[in-house]
C-alpha cells in the first residue's frame, strides 16, 4: 500500500515512478508543475560569482527531451490502458492529427503523468499547470479530458516579460496558467490584491478633517421599494418617492460598533459617528462617507500583470532556467490551499513552489531527475528555512550509494558531488572535454573580493599522484587561489604528499590548504571536510520568511 510522506519530501526521480510509488490516492490538496517544452530548446543554468559577475559555469540543466522514442510509445499504452477512456481516445486522436513527432511525444508524457496527478488530488483538491503558447491550446484539451471539461476553473494569462518584440506579430508576453478542480468542492480562498494609487485618487476626493483621511460619498439607498421600516423616512428624506429604499453596508455598520436594531437607529448612529455626508445639491440626500481605509481590495481576475518577472538583478534570481518569481506561487498557493495543507509540485526545477509553500506554512513534496535541481533546493530551503526539516529521497546517503551512482552515471555522480560542497559545475558540466576540472568554488576570503577554487571530482578507483599536479598547474593556469581534490576511494601517500607540496594559502585571516583532497566519505560525515573562506551563499537568504508589503495585501 502506497504511503504519502508525512513530512516536507525532495525526491530525486523520474516524477512518474515516484508518484505511482510513494503518492497515495487523493492525499495532496495543490498540484502546481511547470513542465518545460520548448522545441529544440536546451535550458542552462547561468550561475554568478559572489560580486554578482556572470561565472565561467554555464551548465545545460536540461535540453528538450521529448522525442519520439520507446519510452513515449510506452507512454501512450500506458495511457489507452490506465481505464480512462476519455482521455485515450483524445490521446489516441492527437496522435493521428499530430504524427510520431516531439509534439506528440510530449503531450503522451503529459498524459499519463496527468491521469496520475489527477488521481493523488483529494475531492477538494485543484491544479495549476503552467505553459507558454506552444503547447498550451493541446495541454487544455488533455486536462478536459482527464479533469473532465465542467473542471476547467480558468486559465490565468501571466506577463512574464515587460516587452519582447517581434518584427511580422504581437510581441509574445504572457504564459497561461489552467487552473482545474477534482470537483466542485475545491479549496478556495478568496484573495484581494490592493487598489492602484490612480483608482484611489480619481474615486476618493473627498477629505475629511476630522478623521484625516479620504472618502467618497456612496449611496446609502437601494433600487426598489419597501414597505418594511428601510422604506420609512429618516431626517425628512422619504426614499420611497425615488422608488429606493434604505440599504445600510453590514460591514461598516459592524466596523462601527453600531447595534441598534432598526434602520432609522442604525441611520442615527452612523450620523453621530461622522459617518453621514450631506451633500449641499441633490436635495439633501445623505450620502455614506466610504474611506480609503474602508477598502478590502479588489478580487483577482484572470489576467495577472502586477507581479514581475524575475529580472537579472532581482535578489531571488537564482540562474534556473523557466524560474519563476516566489510571489506568483504565493498566489497560487494562498488561494486554493489552506495551511497544513499538502503542495505538490512534480517538476520543482530550483523549488520555487517548495518555498512558497514553506512560507505560507504547508506541507510540500518535490520531484526532480536532475541532482543539479535537487542540490539548488537544499541550499536554498536550507538558507531561506534554517529551522525547516525535510527528506531527500534518492540521493546518495551513504558511501556504497554514492558507489552505485558512481557506476550507473559518472556524469550525475560529478553533479551530485559537486552539490555536496556547494561547488559550480565548470565551463557548462558538458560530458568530456573537461581536462580533468570539474567544478569552482567560490568565496571571499576577506567579505569583499571574489576568489575561487578550482574543484576535480574523480569515481574511478586508479588514482595517482599525476592527478594532483595536474590540478596544481590547473589552479596556476585559471588565476585560482585554492583546489579541491573530490574521490570516490581513499588517496594514496603520493597523492597526498603531492597536495602537501603546493603549500598554503596565506591571508590577513589565516592560512589554508591550497591543495585539499576530500574523500566522498568524509561528505556524509558531520561537519565541513573543506578548510577554506566559505563561499557568499547569500543568495538563498535574499527571499526571506517575512511577508512583504505585497503579500500582506493578498491577505494571505
Amino acid at each position: 500500500m502506497i504511503a504519502t510522506p508525512k513530512g516536507n519530501t525532495l525526491f530525486y526521480g523520474n516524477n512518474l515512478a515516484i508518484l505511482r510509488a510513494h503518492v497515495a490516492d487523493e492525499s495532496v490538496d495543490l498540484v502546481y508543475l511547470d513542465p518545460p517544452f520548448n522545441s529544440n530548446a536546451s535550458y542552462n543554468v547561468l550561475f554568478k560569482a559572489p560580486d554578482g559577475h556572470q561565472s565561467q559555469a554555464q551548465i545545460e540543466a536540461f535540453d528538450d527531451t521529448w522525442h519520439w522514442t520507446a519510452s513515449a510509445e510506452q507512454a501512450f499504452d500506458e495511457v489507452m490502458q490506465s481505464g480512462n477512456s476519455v482521455a485515450s481516445e483524445m490521446l489516441r486522436a492527437m496522435r493521428h492529427f499530430l504524427g510520431e513527432n516531439d509534439m506528440m511525444a510530449y503531450l503522451a508524457m503529459m498524459a499519463v503523468r496527468l491521469i496520475e496527478l489527477h488521481r493523488v488530488l483529494k475531492p477538494t483538491g485543484s491544479l495549476y499547470l503552467h505553459c507558454d503558447p506552444t503547447a498550451s491550446h493541446y495541454l487544455k484539451i488533455l486536462l478536459d479530458a482527464v479533469f473532465g471539461k465542467g473542471q476547467f476553473l480558468s486559465e490565468i494569462a501571466w506577463k512574464r516579460t515587460f516587452a519582447h518584440g517581434s518584427s511580422r506579430r504581437f510581441g509574445p508576453v504572457h504564459d497561461v496558467i489552467f487552473f482545474y478542480a477534482k470537483n466542485g468542492e475545491h479549496t478556495w480562498r478568496d484573495l484581494k490584491i490592493g487598489h492602484a494609487d490612480l483608482y484611489v485618487e480619481k474615486h476618493f476626493r473627498n477629505w475629511d478633517e476630522i478623521r484625516q483621511e479620504k472618502f467618497q460619498a456612496i449611496s446609502l439607498t437601494g433600487a426598489g421599494r419597501r414597505a418594511g421600516e428601510s422604506g420609512l423616512p429618516w431626517k425628512n428624506v422619504d426614499p420611497t418617492l425615488v422608488g429606493r429604499h434604505w440599504a445600510l453596508p453590514k460591514s461598516i455598520v459592524a466596523k462601527e460598533g453600531i447595534e441598534a436594531a432598526s434602520t432609522q437607529e442604525r441611520l442615527e448612529a452612523l450620523d453621530k459617528a461622522g459617518r453621514i455626508f450631506w451633500p449641499k445639491s441633490d436635495g439633501g440626500t445623505p450620502r455614506l462617507k466610504w474611506y480609503v481605509s474602508d477598502l478590502d481590495g479588489a478580487r483577482l481576475g484572470d489576467v495577472w500583470t502586477d507581479i514581475p518577472p524575475i529580472s537579472a538583478q532581482a535578489k531571488e534570481r537564482l540562474g534556473y532556467p523557466t524560474q519563476k518569481p516566489v510571489a506568483l506561487l504565493e498566489r497560487i498557493v494562498a488561494a486554493s490551499s489552506n495551511p497544513g495543507d499538502v503542495v505538490l509540485d512534480p517538476f520543482c526545477g530550483c523549488g520555487t513552489t517548495l518555498h512558497a509553500a514553506a512560507k505560507l506554512d504547508r506541507k510540500w513534496i518535490g520531484i526532480d531527475v536532475t541532482h543539479l535541481a535537487i542540490g539548488l533546493i537544499r541550499r536554498r530551503l536550507g538558507e531561506a528555512f534554517p529551522k525547516m526539516t525535510f527528506e531527500v529521497v534518492g540521493v546518495p546517503r551513504d558511501l556504497e550509494g554514492a558507489r552505485a551512482l558512481a557506476l550507473a552515471d559518472k556524469y550525475e555522480f560529478q553533479k551530485w558531488a559537486l552539490s555536496m560542497i556547494d561547488a559550480q559545475p565548470w565551463k557548462g558540466g558538458k560530458k568530456g572535454g573537461d581536462g580533468g576540472v570539474d567544478g569552482t568554488i567560490y568565496f571571499k576570503p576577506d567579505g569583499k573580493k571574489t576568489e575561487k577554487a578550482i574543484v576535480s571530482v574523480k569515481g574511478g578507483q586508479s588514482l595517482n599522484p599525476a592527478m594532483v599536479k595536474d590540478l596544481i598547474v590547473t589552479i596556476e593556469q585559471e588565476g585560482a587561489k585554492m583546489g579541491v581534490f573530490l574521490t570516490l576511494e581513499a588517496p594514496t601517500k603520493g597523492m597526498v604528499a603531492q597536495a602537501a607540496s603546493a603549500g598554503f594559502y596565506k591571508t590577513d585571516y589565516g592560512q589554508f590548504p591550497k591543495v585539499q583532497i576530500v574523500t566522498v566519505e568524509q561528505l556524509f560525515a558531520p561537519g565541513n571536510p573543506l578548510h577554506m573562506p566559505w563561499q557568499d551563499t547569500s543568495a538563498f537568504r535574499k527571499a526571506r520568511l517575512e511577508p512583504t508589503e505585497k503579500q500582506e495585501k493578498l491577505d494571505l
